[in-house]
């Protein structure tokens, strides 16, 4: 009986992680939202953040980390989430506040902003990354509401789903909004690059230098 238990203990996880790589949640009954971000290594446009609280038995095969994923699996992905979740939001912070702050601090408080836009206040937090601040709902009272517990997990984009989708939100809602600012400033190639330092984008920045939309903090340490 002790072997069998033992073997219990060892291959039913396993198999669950081969069969359902993300984890549905933390805690079975709990309203639990993921957040994420997208951005943070870009030297121009906002960096931008999500929060998702996904329905009970959500699954989509190709949901993952967004990294992972491709343009069109992305699409195809946040259309699901944007149908089926609970509730979701997306936040930003713009270049100026990168500046004036930093980037963990604007990446965080992208996060918070996300979580303000959730229609329902989640009962706990998963983050995925070291870092997070305690989150308080927007227009709550503290003795009503209080600080909402998180867990900061990292590459918790490849182990909870609610964090793979946010970050899936947060990297399309993203990708969109460089593309339109592509349109501006065609010369820096954002459509394809999304302000990340490429040698194209560097090569238009010794070329053409900086816009409004260029992160100037970050070009300290370049």
């Amino acid at each position: 009986m002790g072997y069998f238990r033992a073997t219990k203990v060892i291959i039913f996880p396993l198999l669950l992680y081969m069969y359902f790589p993300l984890f549905p949640h933390l805690e079975a009954g709990r309203l639990e939202a993921g957040c994420d971000e997208a951005g943070r290594g870009s030297l121009a446009g906002p960096v931008y953040a999500a929060a998702v609280i996904l329905p009970p038995g959500f699954h989509h095969p190709l949901l993952q980390d967004s990294k992972l994923m491709n343009e069109k699996q992305r699409l195809e992905v946040r259309d699901l989430i944007l149908e089926k979740a609970v509730s979701w939001g997306v936040g930003w912070c713009s270049p100026k506040e990168i500046d004036r702050w930093n980037i963990l601090r604007a990446s965080i408080t992208a996060m918070h902003r996300a979580l303000d836009n959730l229609s329902q206040v989640p009962e706990f937090i998963l983050v995925d990354g070291k870092h997070f601040y305690p989150y308080l709902p927007r227009n709550k009272k503290p003795f009503l509401n209080p600080v909402i517990p998180h867990l900061c997990v990292v590459k918790g984009d490849r182990r909870f789903a609610a964090i793979a989708a946010a970050s899936v939100l947060a990297k399309t809602f993203r990708d969109e909004y460089m593309i339109k600012m592509d349109r501006e400033f065609p010369q820096y190639g954002w459509a394809n690059n999304k302000g990340y330092p490429t040698r194209k984008h560097k090569e238009a920045i010794f070329n053409s230098g900086l816009t409004v939309h260029h992160r100037k903090s970050f070009f300290y340490h370049l």
